[in-house]
C-alpha cells in the first residue's frame, strides 16, 4: 500500500463512496487496483487498527488517537481485503470515553461498478443503462430497491396493478388520487408514505429513503420538453417507458405521471415549479414494498440539457428482495451535507415503547412513539400534570467535551458563564451564531473541572464547537455520545416519591430525595448505572435518568413497575407538545432558528447581561438586548378554532407576529399559543387577532396574557 500525505487534494465528490466504522466495532473492504482510500478520524480521540490481508501474511496499522479531523490515505496497488477496527467498549453514563466513528471515503478506480451491498439476497438485479427504462414484475410483499449507481441521477418509476393488466385494464399509480389520501395538495420535495390507483387502492409504501429530495408526480420528461428546448428527436422517459411496458400490455402515452426518485424540485411562493441538480450521491436508494403484484418500470432519466441528472446521465440499478427479508424502515438523516447518511434508528426504549404502540414517528432520526394505545395523548398528559409520566427522550443529542482547554470552550460556545459551574450542576443555555442568532439550546453538565457534556437538539452543535475549538487553537476534544446514553424522563409530581426508593447514589453524591433543581448525582437502579438530573420539559417536579442504551429495557421496566401503584403511564410526543406549550418551553424551528436571538425566542435569561467574557454573539445580543423589536408572549385564543405554527397575528390591518406553537390546554380548558410579536404589542392584554386564509376574511381573537401560561413562578417543578 502506497501511503499519501494530508496535503493531497481531496477525492473528487463524485467518485467519493463515504463509509462508516461505528466505535466499538470493525468493517472489512474489497479493494481494486487504483482505489485511494482515505480515512478520517473527524472527532479525535478514537483509536482505528487497519488490516491488509495478503497471501503471505496480513499487516496492521495503528492509526490515530489524538487530533480530531486526523486522515490517513492509501492507493491500493493490487486487488486487495482490508479490514478498520474502531476499538472501543461501551461508556458509563457518568464517563465520557464514548467510542466514536471512524469515516472511510472510497474513489473507485472503475466507479461505476461500485454498488453498496445487497441489503438481503436480491431475487433480481436490473441494471437500467444510462437513458433508457427498463420494465420488471414484482409480487405482493416483495421490496424495491431503486439505487442511483454514480450520484445525481434522476429515476422515474411506474407500477400498474398485475392482475388488472391480465384483465386488460391499466390500474397504475393516480397523482390525484394519492395526494388527496394523503392529504398534499400538490406535488412536492420528499414521497408520500404510500401510492394509491385510480380504485383507491395502495400500490406501493415507501420504507426507506437516503435522500429525502425527490420530486412526486410531475410528467416523467417527454418529447415534447426536449423539442420546445429545441432537441428534436432527443431520448426522453416517456417514449423510453412507452417501449418497455408494450410487451406488458400498457397503452402508450405522451407523458407519464411518474414518482420521480432524486429529482430535486421546488415550489417557489408563487408556485412555479423551478430545479436543481439531485441531491444523492453514489449508492443512494429508496426502497418500496409491493402492496399487490406489480408490473413496475424505471427510468435512467435521459435529461442531459439541464442541472437535472448532473448534466450528465448515468446508471440506475433496482433490486427485487423476498418480501421474508423484512428489511429496516427509516428515512436518512444527515449531519451535514457530506455526512454519511444515517436511516431512522431505534432507541435503548424501543422494545418496550414499541410494544405498546404503532404510533411510531420519525423525531430528529429516531422513532418515538406520538401516543400509546389504549391511553392517547390526553390521558397520557393529565398523567404527567396528576401523577407521572414516562417520556423517552433519547434523541436528545449528547457530546462529551473534556481536555484542558474544555472550560474555555464551553464559556466561548453558549450564553451562560461556565466558570461558574460547579460540578454536579446543570445550566439551561443558548448557543449562538456571530449574528446573535441561534443554533441552538440545550443544557451543560459539569462533570469534572475540565469535564462538560453538552445535551441538545441539533448534530451540528458538535461539528461547530470542533471547529470552534481548531479556530482559536484550544486543547478540547468533542465526542458525539448520543448512541452511549439512553434518557427517559420521569415527570409529575409523584415522580420523586416513585424513583427516590429505587435509586442508590454513593455516599458523596446526593440521593434522589436530596437533588436540588439543574443538578444531577450518579447511582444505580438496581444493578443499572444511572446518572439522574433533576430535569425535565413538562413544567412538573420530574427527573432524567441516563444509561447505556443495552441496559434500558431494564431501567423501563423498572420504572413501569414502580409506577404503576402509583398510576403511572408512559406518555408520547404528543401529550409532550402540550406539556411544553402550557410551560412556556421553546422548541427548535418553531420558537427558534439561526434567525432568532435568545430574547425573541422568550429565553433571555438564558443570555444574562452579567456575564463578565466575551462568548461567540455576545456583541451582536449586546445590540439586540438593548434594541429589542420582537419577543415571544403567550396568546388566550378565544373558540376552538385550530391554531397552529406559522399562522399570523394581526393588529388590525397590520401583522405584528407569527403564532409559533399553539394547542388545546386541558388543565386550563382553552386553546392557547405562543407568538413571536412586535415589542410594542407585547403588554399583557393586548387584544389581537389570528388571521386564517388570508389573514383578513377570518379573524380570531386572541389577548396577551402572562408567559408561561402554565405555573409561569415554577412553584411546581422547584417543588
Amino acid at each position: 500500500m502506497a501511503t499519501a500525505t494530508r496535503s493531497d487534494p481531496p477525492l473528487p465528490a463524485a467518485q467519493d463512496r463515504l463509509f462508516v466504522v461505528p466505535g466499538g466495532s470493525e468493517a472489512q473492504f474489497a479493494l481494486g487496483p487504483g482505489d485511494r482510500v482515505r480515512i478520517v478520524d473527524p472527532e479525535g480521540l478514537q483509536p482505528g487498527v487497519l488490516v491488509r490481508h495478503a497471501a503471505d501474511g496480513d499487516e496492521a496499522i495503528a492509526l490515530f488517537g489524538d487530533v480530531a479531523g486526523a486522515e490517513h490515505r492509501f492507493t491500493a496497488d493490487r486487488a486487495m481485503t482490508v479490514t478498520l477496527t474502531a476499538p472501543g467498549a461501551p461508556m458509563a453514563p457518568e464517563a465520557q470515553d464514548a467510542p466514536t466513528d471512524l469515516h472511510v471515503h472510497i474513489a473507485r478506480a472503475d466507479a461505476s461498478a461500485d454498488l453498496p451491498p445487497p441489503l438481503a439476497e436480491p431475487l433480481l438485479d436490473v441494471r437500467v443503462d444510462a437513458a433508457t427504462a427498463r420494465a420488471y414484475r414484482v409480487r405482493a410483499g416483495d421490496y424495491i430497491q431503486i439505487i442511483d449507481v454514480a450520484g445525481r441521477q434522476c429515476s422515474d418509476f411506474l407500477a400498474f396493478d398485475a392482475a388488472a393488466l391480465d384483465r386488460g385494464e391499466e390500474r397504475g399509480l393516480d397523482p390525484t388520487v394519492t395526494r388527496t389520501l394523503m392529504g398534499r395538495s400538490f406535488s412536492s420535495p420528499g414521497l408520500h408514505a404510500r401510492y394509491f390507483d385510480a380504485d383507491l387502492r395502495p400500490l406501493v409504501e415507501v420504507v426507506a429513503d437516503t435522500v429525502g429530495r425527490h420530486d412526486t408526480f410531475l410528467l416523467a420528461c417527454t418529447a415534447k420538453y426536449y423539442d420546445d428546448q429545441g432537441y428534436p428527436g432527443h431520448a426522453n422517459c416517456t417514449d423510453n417507458f412507452n417501449r418497455a411496458l408494450a410487451e406488458h400490455g400498457v397503452a402508450a402515452r405522451a407523458g407519464w405521471p411518474a414518482i420521480n426518485f432524486f429529482y430535486n424540485t421546488f415550489v417557489a411562493e408563487d408556485g412555479t415549479i423551478g430545479m436543481d441538480e439531485p441531491w444523492s450521491r453514489p449508492g443512494d436508494y429508496v426502497l418500496l414494498r409491493a402492496a399487490v403484484d406489480l408490473v413496475c418500470a424505471s427510468s435512467s432519466c435521459a435529461d442531459d440539457i439541464d442541472p437535472a441528472n448532473g448534466w450528465e446521465p448515468t446508471d440506475i440499478h433496482v433490486r427485487i428482495y423476498d418480501r421474508s427479508a423484512a428489511l429496516r424502515a427509516g428515512n436518512a438523516h444527515r449531519m451535514t451535507p457530506d455526512a454519511p447518511p444515517r436511516l431512522t434508528r431505534e432507541t435503548g426504549f424501543h422494545p418496550r415503547t414499541a410494544a405498546l404502540t404503532r404510533q411510531m414517528i420519525d423525531y430528529r432520526g429516531f422513532w418515538l412513539p406520538s401516543a400509546y394505545t389504549n391511553h392517547g395523548a390526553i390521558a397520557e398528559y393529565w398523567a404527567c400534570r396528576q401523577r407521572a409520566a414516562l417520556i423517552d427522550l433519547s434523541p436528545l443529542r449528547k457530546f462529551e467535551v473534556t481536555g484542558p482547554d474544555a472550560e474555555t470552550l464551553m464559556d466561548l460556545a453558549v450564553t451562560r458563564d461556565m466558570t461558574k459551574l460547579a460540578v454536579g450542576q446543570i445550566v439551561y443555555t443558548a448557543m449562538c451564531h456571530e449574528t446573535g442568532g441561534m443554533i441552538d439550546d440545550g443544557t451543560v453538565f459539569r462533570l469534572g473541572p475540565t469535564n462538560f457534556r453538552w445535551v441538545c437538539g441539533e448534530d451540528w452543535c458538535g461539528v461547530w464547537l470542533r471547529q470552534l475549538a481548531a479556530e482559536r487553537g484550544l486543547q478540547a476534544w468533542v465526542r458525539s455520545s448520543t448512541d452511549q446514553l439512553a434518557n427517559v424522563a420521569l415527570q409529575g409530581p409523584l415522580s420523586r416519591t416513585i424513583l427516590a426508593p429505587l435509586v442508590t447514589t454513593p455516599a458523596h453524591r446526593p440521593s434522589v430525595a436530596e437533588l436540588g433543581w439543574f443538578r444531577f448525582t450518579t447511582g444505580r437502579l438496581g444493578d443499572v448505572p444511572v446518572v439522574v438530573s433533576r430535569t425535565g420539559y413538562s413544567g412538573e417536579l420530574g427527573y432524567e435518568i441516563w444509561c447505556h442504551p443495552t441496559r434500558a429495557p431494564e431501567l423501563w421496566d423498572a420504572l413501569i413497575a414502580a409506577g404503576e401503584p402509583h398510576g403511572l403511564l408512559p406518555a408520547g410526543l404528543d401529550a409532550l407538545d402540550m406539556l411544553r406549550i402550557e410551560a412556556g418551553l421553546v422548541f427548535a424551528g418553531y420558537e427558534f432558528c439561526d434567525q432568532t436571538d435568545p430574547f425573541e425566542a422568550g429565553i433571555g435569561f438564558a443570555a444574562p447581561k452579567s456575564k463578565r467574557t466575551a462568548f461567540v454573539g455576545s456583541e451582536a445580543l449586546a445590540r439586540r438586548r438593548e434594541h429589542p423589536q420582537r419577543t415571544l408572549v403567550g396568546l388566550n385564543i378565544e373558540g376552538a378554532d385550530h391554531v397552529g405554527h406559522g399562522d399570523a397575528v394581526y393588529a388590525g390591518r397590520v401583522q405584528v407576529g407569527v403564532i409559533t406553537s399553539a394547542t388545546r390546554s386541558p388543565v386550563l380548558n382553552r386553546t392557547i399559543a405562543l407568538a413571536r410579536i412586535d415589542v410594542t404589542q407585547a403588554a399583557p392584554g393586548t387584544v389581537l387577532a389570528i388571521g386564517k386564509l388570508d389573514g383578513q376574511q377570518k379573524r380570531i381573537g386572541a389577548q396577551v396574557v402572562r408567559f408561561p401560561h402554565y405555573d409561569p413562578d415554577k412553584t411546581r417543578v422547584r417543588s
